[in-house]
């Protein structure tokens, strides 16, 4: 078995693509909201 040392791991990596995931979810939301906000003040 390999012995695992805590902290010595390289998450450059997971760290971008945790980093690019929130920003997407973020700009998602936004839009979403945005477009049920046109909705609700444009709606007949």
């Amino acid at each position: 078995m390999a012995e695992h040392k805590h902290g010595s791991m390289d998450i450059t990596t997971q760290e971008k693509t945790f980093n690019g995931f929130i920003t997407f979810t973020i700009r998602t939301v936004i839009v979403i909201l945005a477009i049920v906000v046109f909705l609700a003040v444009f709606n007949s």
